[in-house]
């Protein structure tokens, strides 16, 4: 569209493109562009962060089942030093048994 000004024709060539709010498309552009960055760190952050927890279950989940473990290995230890055992191993696989009263060899104390 022109303007007549006296009988001169201007041209309305040098308007600058706007959108319909008024804010030029570069302001616009970047404004978007930095609104996807900041998406982008926000997102990348979360799933950061849902992978520390997803680690951290399982960090979690080991330590209870090495202490369920070490309760196991507590009882097992527990149970193969009862004396009673160690009898009964000795008595059946090692054929062992008491001394008699003629094999027992009684040592004095020779600091008295």
């Amino acid at each position: 569209m022109a303007h007549a000004v006296g009988t001169q024709v201007i041209p309305r060539i040098r308007e600058m493109k706007k959108t319909s709010f008024g804010i030029k498309y570069s302001t616009f552009i970047v404004v978007s562009i930095v609104l996807m960055f900041i998406a982008l760190i926000y997102v990348g952050s979360h799933i950061r962060m849902t992978e520390l927890e997803y680690n951290v279950a399982a960090q979690l989940s080991e330590k209870e089942q090495k202490l369920e473990e070490q309760k196991k290995l507590t009882m097992e230890l527990a149970m193969l030093k009862s004396p009673q055992r160690i009898e009964g191993v000795a008595r059946n696989k090692l054929h062992m048994s008491y001394p008699e009263s003629n094999q027992v060899i009684v040592l004095k104390n020779s600091g008295e």
